[in-house]
């Protein structure tokens, strides 16, 4: 079975699953290097919240704790509010979750909203300056799921402390700038990730 969670500059990662609504042409789940040597990350089977909690020994030792790994987190809704809600419970640390921005339209409830008072800060994946190239990048099971992107950041920005809306850097400097602006109309933080080969 792959790692369940694994440590990158102290923070915590959750590798929650496999899954993922979006096939990135970018995703380094598509790279025989993947995350790099000793973390195998592809899960035989998704883990259950108490397996994740087991893993946990001393969450309050790190700086920050992610829900993420190689799929999209938030299509195991139920265990990331029992996961997060426990470790609330024995910690202080922030918790952060990183999201493609699909759930509350898989899910056909308002995720966000699930997700206050448990989840300190939220990442949600752009990737892209509209529709079009969002769905030629992300190469997602919707060609219509953009909009509901857009709607998830609104969204969380009601209901989450910490709103960052991040786009990977193998767009061009100008759509970069267009995601840059739509972060800044919308009230959140933006980040640009850079593409590992």
């Amino acid at each position: 079975m792959g790692m369940i969670t694994y440590t990158i500059d102290n923070r915590l990662y959750i590798n929650v699953t496999n899954k993922c609504t979006n096939s990135c042409i970018f995703c380094i789940r598509n790279t025989e290097r993947g995350l790099g040597e000793g973390y195998d990350l592809w899960l035989e089977k998704d883990p259950t919240a108490e397996e994740i909690l087991l893993e946990i020994k001393d969450p309050q030792k790190y700086d920050e704790i992610v829900f993420c790994g190689y799929g999209e987190p938030l299509i195991r809704l139920d265990v990331v509010i029992e996961v997060a809600k426990k470790l609330k419970e024995i910690t202080s640390v922030p918790l952060r979750v990183n999201t493609n921005g699909h759930a509350s339209y898989i899910h056909k409830k308002n995720v966000p909203q699930l997700l206050s008072g448990i989840i300190d800060r939220i990442s949600i994946s752009l990737n892209a300056p509209n529709k079009e190239r969002y769905n030629e990048i992300c190469k997602p099971f919707s060609e219509d799921i953009y909009d509901h992107v857009i709607e998830f950041i609104k969204e969380s920005k009601k209901y989450i402390k910490e709103v960052w809306v991040s786009c990977v850097d193998i767009i061009s400097q100008e759509e970069i700038e267009e995601c840059r602006k739509i972060a800044q109309k919308l009230g959140v933080n933006f980040r640009l990730r850079a593409y590992e080969e």
